[in-house]
C-alpha cells in the first residue's frame, strides 16, 4: 500500500519555499502541478494549490515521525519557521506542532533513545 498526503494550499510558490525549508531539500518529483517529497518507501507528501483543492486549504492534520528534532527545530528557526512549544509525553516522545502558512498541520514526535 502507499501513501499519498496532500497538503492543498492557496500559492504554491510560497508553499514551495516552505516546504523546502521545512524538509531540508527540494520536491523529489513535480508531476504536472503537484510538488511531492518522499517521506518513506511507499509514502509522500503532495503540494497542490490548483483551484480543485481551494476548499481545503489549511485543513491538513498530519504526524511525522522523526528523529533529529533539535537539528530539525533549529533549521527551522533560521528559516523563520514557527512551531508551537515542544511537548514531551509521558512514555518520553518529544512532541511538536509546525503550521505551514497555510495552517496545515504537520506534527513532529520523536522516540526517546534507547
Amino acid at each position: 500500500m502507499d501513501l499519498y498526503t496532500v497538503m492543498c494550499v492557496r500559492d504554491r510558490t510560497e508553499a514551495h519555499a516552505w516546504y523546502e525549508a521545512f524538509f531540508g531539500r527540494p520536491a523529489d518529483e513535480t508531476i504536472g502541478e503537484e510538488l511531492l517529497w518522499r517521506l518513506g518507501e511507499n509514502a509522500w507528501l503532495v503540494v497542490d494549490d490548483r483551484e480543485v483543492r481551494a476548499a481545503r486549504v489549511g485543513g491538513a492534520m498530519v504526524t511525522l515521525g522523526v528523529s533529529g528534532l533539535d537539528e530539525m527545530l533549529a533549521r527551522f528557526a533560521a528559516h523563520g519557521i514557527r512551531h508551537e512549544p515542544v511537548e514531551t509525553y509521558g512514555n518520553g516522545v518529544r512532541h511538536v506542532v509546525v503550521l505551514d502558512p497555510d495552517g496545515n498541520s504537520l506534527s513532529l514526535a520523536e522516540a526517546p533513545a534507547d
